[in-house]
């Protein structure tokens, strides 16, 4: 019996070992693919086989707003988080040679989850994001499993006063029109969309901002966000058709939006509940980009809604079991 139970002991620290390893190793990788000829960026963490989700970045950001969610959620999740070209380390192509809209952003988007096999997926929504994710669930509905939506507008209530200079840019695009929205991409500008709205600014990294300015002030750059901000006139037009979307294929949605954003304002994250059936939201006190002062709730508040609605793969369901059986082991032989 002693034998057994030295026996026992030895076998679970062995596989302690083994699973702790596999659990605290670094789990985001940095790759590049190249899609329609464009060298696109993307981190990528966890188990391929565990549920996917999607992480679609803002403006003026890029996939570096999620690096810490990837951390918090890669022992359950896959996740995959792409820079769109023009932002973070994907390619530049020149505005002359490449059509920098909405519609051709999903486009690219599209072909990347196609070229790296995503047939299922979460997708989350934020700033940009939103535009990019809602044109790729109406177009391929059967591929989504859920919509994490945070501080990302479908509704013409979510644009209210920062749109109004915007708006009149969409009216006349003229260089008197376009003048008052370079301010957006200065040093100050910047560091004023992660820092308005916050409970303690001093909580928020400059990194954010210093990361966002290097791919801003490449040469062409600024004009490739006069350009998206002249095009995001289009996405009101599509409101309509995602709103149908809701409405038809009801995709469980958690919505945590940071209720003092002045961009995309908390006016626009209460129309969702007039055409989803199965939607959670959660106010966050924080601004727009709410994962930097509130990434570790947001996480918790994924992992619990993603283990209610999406199935997850059996291999993850096995890491579970053995991280259980582990623990009771010790129990027992304590």
């Amino acid at each position: 019996m002693k034998n057994i139970r030295s026996l026992l002991i030895a076998l679970t620290v062995a596989l302690s070992a083994i699973f702790v390893t596999a659990q605290s190793t670094d789990p985001v990788h940095y790759r590049t693919i190249e899609i329609e000829g464009v060298e696109i960026f993307y981190r990528e963490a966890g188990d391929p086989t565990a549920p996917t989700l999607l992480l679609l970045h803002g403006f003026p950001t890029s996939s570096h707003m999620f690096r810490n969610l990837m951390v918090d959620l890669a022992d359950e999740f896959h996740l995959v988080a792409p820079d769109y070209p023009g932002f973070g380390n994907s390619e530049q192509p020149s505005i002359d040679s490449f059509e920098y809209t909405f519609d051709h952003l999903a486009h690219l988007m599209d072909g990347f989850t196609q070229e790296l096999g995503l047939d299922r997926y979460s997708i989350y929504l934020m700033d940009y994001g939103a535009p990019v994710g809602f044109r790729l669930a109406t177009a391929h509905p059967e591929r989504v499993d859920s919509l994490i939506v945070q501080n990302g507008n479908a509704y013409d209530e979510g644009l209210r006063e920062f749109w109004d200079p915007i708006k009149t840019y969409w009216n006349e695009r003229t260089a008197a029109n376009a003048a008052p929205l370079t301010h957006f991409i200065t040093p100050e500008g910047v560091e004023w969309q992660y820092t308005h709205g916050v409970r303690d600014p001093s909580m928020i990294s400059p990194d954010n901002w210093n990361v966002d300015l290097r791919h801003l002030t490449r040469p062409g750059n600024p004009s490739i966000q006069l350009q998206l901000f002249y095009d995001y006139g289009t996405n009101p037009g599509h409101y309509p058709a995602w709103q149908a979307y809701f409405r038809q294929h009801q995709p469980p949605t958690l919505i945590v939006w940071g209720r003092n954003d002045y961009i995309f304002p908390v006016e626009g994250a209460h129309p969702y509940q007039r055409d989803l059936n199965n939607v959670e939201t959660h106010l966050l006190d924080t601004g727009h980009f709410a994962l930097e002062e509130d990434g570790d709730v947001i996480a918790e508040l994924m992992r619990n809604f993603l283990n209610r609605h999406v199935a997850p793969r059996q291999n993850v369901a096995v890491a579970r079991v053995t991280s259980t059986t582990l623990f009771r082991s010790r129990l027992l032989l304590q």
